[in-house]
């Protein structure tokens, strides 16, 4: 079966009205990134930490998958395919995508904040939005934090992801500005005979090979246009 993947990026779930990362008026802009998403943060202010993480993950829980997220999903009735999502929401997996890797983590699930919890393969569900520093606790004593990738930690999921890309008959990169590395660097990772597909209002060679078909067009736009042509 024709391999398919899909890599998502914060422009995927801008349409279901999560605030994006870097665009103007977004999330990020009130917020300084040292205060709220290192694991420096963490040290020094858990509350505030966990403060704008609980306001993250209530804000996802109230948003719903958009058409692309759904479109992405019906592709399964036709080829084999594997979602890598920079996002840490569950969009995907809600608009019913079976194979997703989160590279920067799932705000939907918690873990320990002790020492290496950047490596912990351990995770907890998350049933509510909010997460309490004295309540939560992990078995070793813990709090729980969100199981997302703060700045400065590493990226677990990265190897899978380059595996899952070299492996790819056709490549989709959607809403992401590729600006964040290491995993921007995945639209390198495809061959030869890759059918590559760059979706994004800004896009441009400049950010791909040109090996690339560009789509200046939104997620919804783009996968639309794209699952026509691809189940035709």
């Amino acid at each position: 079966m024709t391999k398919l993947v899909v890599f998502s990026g914060a422009g995927m779930s801008a349409e279901s009205g999560i605030s994006t990362f870097r665009d103007n008026n977004g999330l990020w802009e009130n917020y300084d990134i040292q205060q709220v998403a290192t694991p420096e943060a963490w040290a020094k202010d858990p509350a505030l930490v966990q403060r704008f993480y609980n306001a993250r993950r209530k804000n996802i829980l109230e948003s719903q998958p958009n058409e692309a997220h759904q479109y992405i999903a019906k592709l399964q009735k036709y080829f084999d395919v594997q979602v890598i999502t920079q996002n840490i929401d569950d969009l995907h997996e809600r608009a019913g995508s079976q194979n997703v890797l989160h590279l920067h983590g799932n705000i939907r699930l918690a873990k320990s904040s002790g020492p290496d919890a950047q490596y912990t393969t351990q995770f907890y569900k998350i049933n509510d939005w909010e997460l309490d520093l004295a309540r939560d606790l992990c078995p070793d004593g813990y709090p729980l934090r969100p199981h997302v990738v703060w700045f400065g930690e590493a990226v677990p999921a990265y190897e899978e992801a380059i595996k899952q890309v070299q492996e790819a008959d056709i490549f989709i990169v959607i809403g992401s500005t590729l600006s964040v590395y290491p995993v921007a660097g995945l639209v390198h990772e495809i061959s030869n005979y890759t059918q590559a597909y760059y979706i994004d209002p800004q896009v441009g060679h400049y950010r791909v090979p040109s090996q690339y078909e560009l789509l200046k067009m939104t997620a919804t736009q783009g996968m639309q246009d794209l699952f026509h042509k691809l189940t035709n």
